[in-house]
């Protein structure tokens, strides 16, 4: 296989990023985050800032919370009304998505990379996750917040991330089938996580 793509879908606070962060560097490829907003926005024309807004949540409106959009691909043209709405800022953001994953190797946090790109035979779909006691630890030398504060902030982004979600995909966050590989960071530790998604690889695609 000339390349791979890992996507990475992670509970707030379970190190989700680090694990991304050290998977790259250990494979020697590229990790994208947030650098994909500044892409998003260069591909577009549309402020980054908006983007940033609109990353990984909805918004708030009794709309947004029953209605679903599922992703198809299609892009909303400038002369539109709806060009700078969260619908397009999505479509663009797919669209570099799909675009990175076609030319090279590299480690995707979030954004529905997963669903994004389902028909491609070379992405690796891994989730990570923890118990809300251990995404909380992990948290507390970022926020200074009471542990009552923290558990919240960590239950409200995770119900942030599960709406953005399923309205995109008409998938369930947390489903196992949507991903390949399912960690528990905590019982885990990094290192082995790393280690197993490198010998996950090597056996997948040990023929191609």
């Amino acid at each position: 296989m000339e390349h791979y793509v890992i996507t990475i879908a992670r509970g707030y606070g379970s190190g989700g990023r680090t694990m991304g962060k050290m998977l790259a560097e250990e494979l020697g490829i590229h990790y994208y985050d947030r650098e994909l907003l500044r892409l998003a926005s260069d591909e577009s024309g549309i402020n980054e800032e908006l983007f940033g807004k609109a990353d990984e949540q909805l918004k708030t409106s009794l709309l947004y919370r029953i209605a679903r959009k599922e992703y198809k691909g299609e892009l909303i043209p400038p002369d539109r009304e709806d060009f700078v709405s969260n619908d397009n800022l999505f479509n663009y953001q797919a669209k570099v998505i799909k675009k990175i994953a076609k030319q090279e190797s590299c480690i995707i946090v979030g954004r529905c990379a997963d669903y994004i790109l389902k028909d491609m035979d070379n992405v690796v779909k891994i989730f990570v996750h923890a118990s809300l006691s251990d995404c909380v630890k992990r948290l507390e030398g970022m926020y200074s917040m009471p542990t009552r504060e923290l558990e919240k902030k960590i239950q409200d982004t995770d119900k942030r991330r599960a709406a953005y979600y399923r309205y995109y995909t008409g998938r369930h966050w947390e489903d196992a089938q949507n991903y390949d590989l399912s960690f528990n960071s905590q019982q885990l530790g990094f290192d082995k996580c790393v280690q197993i998604v490198k010998n996950y690889l090597n056996i997948r695609y040990q023929d191609k």
